[in-house]
Parts: C-alpha cells; sequence; structure tokens
C-alpha cells in the first residue's frame, strides 16, 4: 500500500506539467506515492510528452475534456477510490489531487503525510499556496459560500473589511496567512484526502465540469465528521488557472457551479426574498447562459 496516490488532470499545460512532474519525482522522504496524470483531450502533446519522459507514470489519455471532477474520479478509480463502501485495501493512504500548474518543494509532500498521519481527525488538509508575485492564493483557504457570506464577499464588504471575521470568512483574509487552522475548503489545486473520508462520502460530484467541486468535498466531508485544515507551515507555488483560462466556458461555468452548490447545500433553508436576490445576482453574473439552468436544474450524479 502506498502512503499517497497523487492524481494530476491535464487540459493543455504541457509545459506547466512536465515541471509539475519533475517537482513531484524530486520529492524527498521516507514515504511511498505513484502518479496518475489524467490528460483531458490535450492538443499540444502533453500526453507524448508523460509517455516519453515520465514512464513510471500511470497515463490515462481521454478522447474529450470531460471536465475536472470526472478526469479525477477516473484517476481516483485507478488507485482504488470507487466511491463510497467501495475502496480497495490497498488503495493509498491518502490521495492528493494537484494541479499540474503547482510546483511542490522536495519535502512538501512527506510533511503534508506526516501531518495527516499526527491528526486522525482531519479528512483534508492542504498547504499555504504561493502565486508567482509571492502573494498568497487565497482560494487555499476558505469559508463555505453561504448566501450571507456570498453577499459579504461580491458585495465588496469583504474587500472593505478584510479582518473581520464576519466579512472575510470566505477567503479567511482575518487570519495571518502564516497561521494554521481549521477551515472550512481548500482548493483543488492541492487537495489531500484521508482513504476513510472517501469510502466515507465518496469522490467528486461530476455535475460539476469545473469549480465548487472541491468545495462539495470538503462540505460532504466535513458533514461526515472529519475536519479540514489549512497547513501554513508546508508552501506550495501555484501558477493560477493556467488551463482554464484558455477555456471560454471558465467565467460561464464559475457562476454555474456556483447556482449548483447554493441549491444543493442552502436552498431549502434560505428565505424567500433573499432565494429571489441570489437567483437575481447569479443570472447577472452568470449571462443568459445561465437562465436555461435556473429554469431547469441539472439532476447531480454524483458518482460515489
Amino acid at each position: 500500500m502506498h502512503d499517497l496516490g497523487i492524481i494530476i488532470v491535464n487540459w493543455n499545460t504541457c509545459d506547466y506539467l512536465e515541471r509539475c512532474l519533475q517537482t513531484v519525482f524530486a520529492s524527498e522522504g521516507d514515504f511511498s506515492y505513484q502518479v496518475v496524470v489524467v490528460d483531458n483531450a490535450s492538443s499540444d502533446g502533453s500526453p507524448n510528452m508523460v509517455g516519453e519522459k515520465f514512464p513510471q507514470v500511470r497515463l490515462i489519455v481521454l478522447d474529450e475534456n470531460l471536465g475536472y471532477p470526472k478526469g479525477n474520479n477516473i484517476g481516483l478509480r485507478e488507485l482504488g477510490y470507487r466511491g463510497a463502501g467501495d475502496v480497495d485495501a490497498d488503495a493509498p493512504r491518502f490521495a492528493l489531487l494537484l494541479n499540474p500548474d503547482t510546483e511542490v518543494p522536495p519535502d512538501a509532500l512527506y510533511r503534508m503525510v506526516q501531518f495527516m498521519d499526527s491528526r486522525p481527525d482531519i479528512g483534508v488538509a492542504g498547504p499555504k499556496l504561493l502565486l508567482k508575485d509571492g502573494s498568497l492564493d487565497k482560494a487555499c483557504r476558505r469559508g463555505f459560500p453561504t448566501p450571507m457570506v456570498s453577499i459579504y464577499h461580491f458585495s465588496g464588504l469583504a474587500k472593505l473589511f478584510p479582518n473581520n471575521e464576519r466579512f472575510g470568512r470566505y477567503n479567511m483574509t482575518f487570519a495571518d496567512p502564516d497561521e494554521e487552522l481549521e477551515i472550512d475548503s481548500v482548493v483543488g489545486a492541492y487537495m489531500q484526502i484521508r482513504k476513510e473520508a472517501i469510502e466515507k462520502v465518496g469522490l467528486l460530484d461530476e455535475i460539476f465540469f469545473m469549480y465548487a467541486e472541491d468545495i462539495d468535498w470538503c462540505y460532504r466531508i466535513k458533514e461526515a465528521g472529519w475536519k479540514v485544515w489549512y497547513y501554513a507551515p508546508v508552501t506550495v507555488h501555484h501558477i493560477k488557472r493556467a488551463a482554464s483560462r484558455q477555456s471560454a466556458k471558465a467565467q460561464f461555468e464559475f457562476w454555474r457551479a456556483s447556482l449548483i452548490f447554493y441549491r444543493k447545500h442552502f436552498r431549502k433553508t434560505t428565505p424567500f426574498f433573499l432565494h429571489i436576490l441570489i437567483m437575481m445576482a447569479l443570472l447577472v453574473k452568470g449571462g443568459s447562459g445561465l437562465w436555461q439552468e435556473i429554469r431547469q436544474p441539472s439532476v447531480t450524479p454524483i458518482k460515489a
């Protein structure tokens, strides 16, 4: 049994992916790991590069871009995580979703495994993520986008009062970036999940195409009794949106994901007047393309 199973979903980020894999295989420490790369029908030669330069990688090449959660679920199944109550005994003790536009320092993976081994109450953990300019990737420690948290965030109150625990909840801007703390969600760029948590709640929800699937998974894992933790002592570098910036679907999918997440977790407890306000805001942000999703909601097909 390996300690860590790493899944990297790639779409047209060949150079970033090569650098990411170089840093992964330069990892140091007394632990074992295996790597699965799921390529979402790239046209930039990514699969050839992986096959030629990293033959130790399990490479899965898809015929079409199935999106982030489906791609990761394919990788998870390859490692023996098939869904709730269906995990191989020899599946890695931890699964790691890792973006191809990340670079991990030599001791990062080992230290994250050590940390989660020391805290069996933690189901999901993520490190401090730093952007190219050295600033914090705020998505690496988040609060759940409840209706009120979303209002504070998108109305600008979070920027006006970043040190306020109520208004700054979404990106935890009230907390020191060097402070490790319990949070609601890490980001899928580096998301390390305990085997037992996956066995309990299942895989990523494939109704999402990209965005919010990581928050949704953290929500379900917290609901099942585990903690989600931001582990600041470990730093990983993240080149933000290296793949999604190429996609014309990205902006739409962000607001579609926001709508799905809201409906799935908060609609039933949201007062009608606030629900109408949220729908209007999403329609303004998401544009006319979101109207069909609002009128005829997708049915959530959790593949678990």
